[in-house]
């Protein structure tokens, strides 16, 4: 047993997996190291399991002034999705997981997350207001499309007509238009794409169990021809990765029918520098020093700056380059700026059964 250790699987990358290993939780003191000759292959194929989470509450809440909601709900802990990157992964280690391969392959679902949605949004003490779908890890990863969790908790929303804002890089929020869609009517809804590349081998190696560049284009085309006000966030922008794709991102999702659009630079917190700097050294050795020295540019000199106003842009010349690109390329291909101010104006409590059955009885 060592202190801190990295359990990896060998230098290779793992096929449909972002992280190469299990970085130590710092949380923990003592874990298991596993040498290479534990593994039948160098690229063993790491199967997903889902464990049941017990949550007793949904909504969660946050004071921070970088993000644009203050309540979201987050029917997943933990996402197949596998994006390198993604500032969640240390969240894991607060359940005892690693925030590499654990972060991927151990999923926990809330199954009850519509009956707790309703329950709060009857309760007095809800004062209605734009509930993110997504906050932390997305809502329509791979194991939505046969648990529904999302889905029926979009249903809940629609009958309380409580707005929504959605985040997500798969095309399977296509499935729940309609319910969308009833919404809109009502102010109630946006969503947005998140589109880091077109390329879609940068793609496979980054992002890898996303939809491809071209169906998250292709759900920006259909959700917008429903009438669903749709944007796309450039997120993260990665120097020296796909920085140099803003302008292309931009004009394929304005072709597409996206309406407004964001950014954000990438962010490093806690183990997510590890596993960053290795995926460097595994995909982009070349480029490696090039790209963490940009980082540390934006970073005041780190790999992270958690401050709040600068953690989501980044600060110097290199951050001032890319706000100047997609100001110039958001300008350029006529984005209407932020997304619409969602309305809280026809939030309702529906009735229960009981008082339901009543309201209907003849005098």
């Amino acid at each position: 047993m060592k202190s801190g250790s990295m359990q990896k699987t060998g230098d290779a990358a793992i096929r449909g997996r972002g992280a190469a290993g299990n970085p130590g939780n710092r949380f923990e003191e003592l874990r298991l190291e596993l040498e290479r000759e534990d593994f039948e292959d160098e690229k063993p194929s790491i199967p997903t399991r889902f464990f049941k989470d017990k949550s007793r509450s949904i909504i969660a809440y946050n004071e921070s002034p970088d993000v644009g909601f203050n309540a979201s709900v987050n029917p997943y802990r933990g996402c197949e999705h596998g994006c390198i990157y993604c500032y969640a992964r240390p969240s894991h280690e607060y359940l005892g997981f690693s925030s590499g391969l654990d972060f991927e392959s151990r999923i926990l679902i809330k199954e009850n997350a519509p009956e707790l949605l309703e329950e709060e949004l009857s309760s007095p003490h809800w004062k209605p207001q734009t509930i993110a779908l997504s906050g932390n890890t997305d809502c329509y990863q791979p194991a939505e499309r046969r648990l529904k969790i999302t889905r029926h908790c979009l249903e809940v929303l629609a009958r309380f007509r409580n707005p929504v804002g959605i985040i997500t890089k798969n095309f399977l929020v296509t499935r729940d238009i309609e319910v969308l869609k009833e919404l809109s009517l009502h102010r109630a809804a946006t969503v947005f794409l998140s589109i880091t590349t077109l390329d879609d081998d940068l793609r496979r190696k980054m992002e890898p169990r996303t939809s491809s560049p071209a169906r998250r284009l292709e759900a920006v085309e259909r959700l917008s021809a429903a009438g669903i006000p749709t944007g796309v966030l450039v997120a993260p922008v990665i120097a020296a990765i796909n920085d140099h794709e803003i302008p292309r991102i931009l004009k394929a999702a304005k072709e597409a029918g996206a309406r407004f659009a964001g950014y954000t630079v990438l962010r490093l917190p806690f183990s997510v520098k590890a596993l960053f700097e290795e995926w460097l050294e595994t995909h982009f050795p070349e480029r490696k020093e090039k790209v963490l020295g940009r980082l540390r540019e934006l970073r005041n000199g780190g790999l992270n700056d958690p401050r709040f106003g600068s953690r989501m842009k980044g600060e110097g010349i290199f951050a001032d380059e890319i706000r100047d690109l997609f100001s110039v390329s958001s300008r350029k291909f006529d984005f209407d700026g932020h997304a619409p101010e969602l309305s809280t104006r026809a939030f309702r409590r529906p009735p229960g059964p009981q008082l339901a059955l009543f309201e209907t009885e003849e005098p």
